[in-house]
């Protein structure tokens, strides 16, 4: 293993702390990336990679969003499940938050079990993945210009979301678990503007979503893997990871300050851009 196995493994830890927050569609890059930044990894060993580094992405949402997630204490406990004793110290507003996001969760969870196999046969392909990059940037350029121009948002905070609203928003992330290059977030982000929510509130719930969801698909992975994995590989991963946590920690503060006052347009017309340079690039070398 050389310099250059380390700098793809940074390369890989970068694109992936970008592209798991941004409604771009993590899975795309990556297969652009393993196009022309080949890991010195095992085919196998690199369908794990592909889904355990994001373990890194996840754990920088769980630092910033920690005191919107760690339902005990009493400081900033607005909502105490009792006033006095051992119940001051549950915030009552915040297992309501994690018992919505288990039910949203519920569609994903069940079609990463049932169809994620033939998913990944038939699907995880760069005519699929462009078809699903550029459908959902015309959906968010018109979620954005035409549904969300000027509307009044129904939900503006997290505790504001009803199970109905979570229901939904887990049957929009269950599309991004059967078509790579949905994005989980775009999928997600998506639903949420259709039924009202606000912008910032639709971006936080996907990503306090997310920590489950991504802990939840690695540990799968790593169970239904039964192939070997050298120390380097490991090495490689765990450089991967700790890139994407910088990475991540630095991008989901940067996008939360931006959907304040912007839209998710750009995204969209980058989607759309992204796809018709897979599916150029693909008709190109292979047809």
């Amino acid at each position: 293993m050389g310099i250059w196995d380390f700098i793809v493994a940074i390369i890989y830890g970068i694109v992936e702390g970008i592209t798991e927050w941004i409604p771009v569609s993590s899975t795309g890059h990556m297969i652009l990336l393993d196009e022309f930044l080949k890991m010195n990894v095992s085919d196998a060993f690199f369908e794990l990679y592909l889904v355990v580094i994001q373990l890194g992405a996840v754990l920088a949402a769980l630092v910033l969003f920690w005191q919107d997630i760690w339902p005990f204490g009493k400081k900033n406990n607005n909502k105490p499940f009792r006033d006095k004793g051992w119940g001051s110290y549950i915030k009552a507003d915040r297992f309501s938050m994690w018992f919505k996001i288990c039910v949203a969760c519920i569609p994903g969870v069940a079609t990463e079990f049932l169809i994620s196999d033939y998913s990944d046969a038939h699907f995880y392909n760069f005519v699929c993945v462009a078809i699903a990059l550029i459908v959902f940037g015309i959906l968010f350029v018109f979620v954005e210009k035409v549904f969300c121009r000027k509307r009044n948002f129904r939900v503006n905070d997290i505790d504001e979301i009803s199970y109905k609203d979570a229901i939904i928003i887990g049957l929009w992330q269950m599309i991004a678990a059967i078509f790579p290059g949905t994005s989980r977030s775009g999928a997600t982000i998506v639903g949420s503007l259709l039924i009202g929510i606000k912008r910032e509130t639709a971006a936080k719930f996907t990503f306090i979503m997310a920590v489950p969801v991504m802990f939840g698909a690695s540990i799968l992975k790593i169970l239904r893997y039964d192939g070997g994995c050298s120390n380097n590989e490991l090495l490689l991963l765990a450089l991967s990871m700790i890139v994407a946590f910088a990475v991540s920690f630095v991008v989901i503060r940067k996008l939360m300050a931006y959907i304040r006052k912007r839209s998710y347009v750009v995204f969209g017309w980058y989607r759309i851009l992204l796809g018709i340079v897979v599916l150029t690039y693909y008709f190109v070398k292979y047809r």
